[in-house]
């Protein structure tokens, strides 16, 4: 049963990272994105406390906890309106993937950073050409002597201006089939042509957006993570705590809206009750609510499937949770800007820019419609379209 209700220790989690978040909140996120700044101090505390490695294993300076633990942290910290983006990629797809199957130089040179915020690390799948398909990755990497070189294009990067490094996924020919596999490399922020230009997003987000481009990176034997043979695990190893800490990010942002609006339903009064009293209002913030439990659940089980090393049903539980999750968030900020009238689009009440910054829980990392897909094919063993 504890993987569906919560322990005593993830409770005390919840609450002590709802206290933190509580003393930095919606205007503080606001105020350093309006600055251009990153959140550093918040980060730099949440580091402080434990809260950014508690999932990265003791030996190494994390708090040998799991992908639950840090769900519940970025969860937390988003349903206090301050959601840490750099999570997702930094202590969730990288810090796990060098836990996993990075050697034991790469974990002693990485985790240790990590994990106490002093090091962040960036994550580069994503490619103009070729979106969720990863068989179409264009980036390479070739051998050249014993070092690797990488060329390629990288887009939608999170916080690489930040980040002391970025894990790029490229390709390498198999010597044996002469097909591509993907592969897993550390490339420092300034290694010599790894090049990297903002896109201007219309989403007012602290953390920027990258396209990526690597002219004949030269990188040395050992950035290479893990085994050259077993690059697909690895990559799998990092995007399913992706998919998992994408929802707890849009659930935090679900609640978070869904608490300003029932904090406004409670007390605005037009006729001789507060608004909260009809049931035009009341019900569809009771089924915004329901939705973003129902999602809480399905990411909890996929924590707990990945934390108990199941990756196969992980993979299944935190695709479900992350497609549960965007959709319960894009509607709880839906209907709770909608429940302020007017005042949900003003500055004041700070939820109208949730509506750009809710939809990016339905677009990524993977959309909604990929998603379907792996339901379909995988769960349903329907055939596939493509």
């Amino acid at each position: 049963m504890s993987s569906v209700l919560e322990t005593e220790e993830h409770r005390a989690l919840r609450a002590a990272v709802a206290a933190l978040g509580q003393r930095y909140g919606r205007e503080y996120l606001a105020k350093v994105a309006a600055e251009g700044r990153h959140p550093d101090e918040l980060w730099a505390e949440a580091a402080k406390l434990g809260y950014l490695g508690v999932n990265l294993p003791e030996e190494y300076g994390g708090g040998g906890g799991g992908i639950a633990e840090l769900s519940i942290v970025l969860e937390e910290l988003g349903a206090a309106g301050s959601p840490l983006l750099m999570m997702v990629v930094s202590p969730a797809i990288c810090g796990t993937v060098i836990a996993r199957f990075g050697t034991e130089a790469q974990k002693r040179a990485w985790l240790p950073g990590l994990a106490d915020g002093s090091r962040t690390m960036a994550f580069g799948i994503t490619e103009p050409d070729a979106g969720s398909n990863s068989h179409r990755i264009t980036t390479t990497a070739r051998r050249d002597g014993d070092d690797w070189v990488l060329t390629g294009r990288k887009v939608f990067i999170s916080g690489v201006d930040i980040a002391d490094a970025t894990l790029i996924v490229g390709r390498t020919e198999d010597a044996r089939t002469g097909s591509l596999k993907p592969c897993l490399f550390i490339v420092p922020r300034d290694t010599p042509g790894f090049g990297r230009s903002p896109i201007d997003m219309e989403l007012q987000a602290a953390e920027k957006q990258f396209e990526l481009v690597l002219d004949e990176v030269r990188l040395p034997a050992d950035a290479l993570v893990g085994d050259e043979d077993a690059g697909l695990l690895q990559l799998f190893a990092g995007l399913n705590p992706e998919r998992i800490m994408t929802a707890a990010f849009a659930i935090g942002m679900g609640r978070y809206a869904l608490a300003k609006a029932l904090e406004y339903a409670r007390t605005r009064q037009v006729w001789k009750q507060p608004i909260g009293a009809h049931q035009a209002i009341a019900h569809p913030l009771a089924t915004a609510h329901i939705d973003l439990e129902l999602a809480r659940l399905m990411m909890q089980k996929a924590a707990a499937l990945y934390d108990a090393g199941d990756d196969m049903g992980a993979g299944e539980a935190a695709n479900m949770a992350k497609y549960a999750a965007g959709e319960a968030c894009v509607k709880a900020v839906d209907q709770s800007v909608h429940t302020l009238g007017g005042n949900g689009l003003t500055r004041e009440y700070g939820l109208a820019a949730l509506i750009t910054a809710s939809r990016v829980a339905r677009i990524a990392p993977v959309s909604r419609e990929m998603i379907l897909n792996f339901v379909s094919h995988q769960t349903l063993g329907l055939p596939k379209s493509y």
